[in-house]
C-alpha cells in the first residue's frame, strides 16, 4: 500500500495580529486640551487603560507628527462614554509632506447610558507618506458642555 500523509484543511484561518506603531516612540503628539488625570498618552500607549480626556468642553483636535513619513493601513479608534446622552461626531484627516489634509473618515455615534456607552472602530487604509494624522472630535453635536474623550488609538 503507498500512502502519504496530508496536511488536514482549517476550516478558519485567522488573521496575524497587526504591528501597532510604538506611536510614543514614532510621533510628538499635539492635543488642544488634556486633563491631567487623563493625558494623551493614555490612549496612545499600549497598555495604559487611562484613555484621553479633553480638560475644557467643546471641539478638541488630537494631533500626531510622525519623526518620519510613514505608511498606515490600519487605523483603530475607541471611545468611551458612561454619562451623558449625545451624539459626538469625529473627522479623522491626514496630510504627506505637502501640507495639505485629505479627509480618511467623517462619522457621527449616538450614546446613550447606560444602554451605548462604546464606539470601536477599525478602517483599512492606504496611506503613504503620512506626515500628520489629525482626529478632531465635535463631543457634542448639539453643542451642550460634553467633554470630547479617546479611549485608544491606535496604527499599523
Amino acid at each position: 500500500m503507498r500512502k502519504r500523509l496530508i496536511t488536514p484543511i482549517r476550516n478558519a484561518v485567522q488573521a496575524a495580529e497587526p504591528r501597532w506603531l510604538e506611536l510614543d516612540r514614532a510621533a510628538a503628539v499635539e492635543v488642544t486640551s488634556e486633563d491631567p488625570q487623563h493625558p494623551i498618552e493614555g490612549a496612545l500607549v499600549r497598555n495604559d487603560k487611562r484613555g484621553w480626556r479633553a480638560l475644557e468642553p467643546g471641539t478638541q483636535t488630537v494631533r500626531l507628527i510622525f519623526d518620519r513619513p510613514r505608511n498606515i493601513e490600519r487605523i483603530q479608534l475607541a471611545f468611551d462614554e458612561n454619562e451623558s446622552v449625545r451624539t459626538q461626531e469625529f473627522v479623522l484627516r491626514w496630510t504627506p509632506n505637502t501640507g495639505q489634509f485629505h479627509e480618511i473618515v467623517r462619522q457621527q455615534w449616538n450614546f446613550t447610558p447606560p444602554a451605548t456607552v462604546h464606539e470601536a472602530e477599525t478602517f483599512s487604509v492606504q496611506l503613504s507618506g503620512v506626515s500628520t494624522l489629525e482626529l478632531i472630535i465635535i463631543p457634542d453635536i448639539g453643542g451642550g458642555p460634553a467633554h470630547a474623550s479617546l479611549s485608544q488609538l491606535r496604527l499599523a
